[in-house]
């Protein structure tokens, strides 16, 4: 089981008696993520399946920043942005762009790839290997700008 599902209830607790209300609703959140996918699965989840559970919802917040943003919401904007940096530390650490195009023009020459036509073959090759460690989008940037 992984240690951040296993210990994400006495911190649920601690949170509650140090009245840090942000931080308990952020982790009860991720617990019920963790809990609804168990539930309608009927499985226990690996490691992979809770980091990329906790990616989801950094995303999730992302994308909520980024709306609340354009509505002129700081409110709003906030609290979306104190729960991604709630989360962030339950990650893998990223891979900063010069790790990502050196790794990516690995791939590229491994699988033979010349083109923007060959960029399926990559991607496919890419997000695998490193799932969890860069966010796709990324992948995929890196990837045209290699190609292209």
């Amino acid at each position: 089981m992984n240690v951040v599902k296993r210990n994400n209830q006495p911190r649920c607790k601690k949170c509650n008696e140090s009245k840090t209300n942000k931080k308990r609703d952020a982790l009860r959140l991720l617990t019920a993520a963790f809990k609804q996918i168990e539930v309608d699965e009927r499985r226990e989840l690996s490691d992979a399946d809770i980091i990329k559970i906790i990616q989801t919802q950094v995303k999730r917040r992302n994308d909520a920043a980024t709306q609340y943003k354009d509505a002129g919401r700081e409110d709003l904007l906030q609290i979306e942005l104190d729960e991604i940096e709630i989360y962030t530390p339950y990650l893998p650490a990223q891979l900063d762009n010069e790790e990502l195009s050196f790794l990516i023009h690995d791939i590229i020459i491994k699988v033979g790839a010349t083109s923007l036509k060959d960029i399926g073959r990559v991607m496919g090759i890419a997000t695998k290997e490193l799932a969890g460690r860069v966010d796709g989008k990324r992948i995929s940037e890196c990837v045209k700008k290699l190609l292209g």
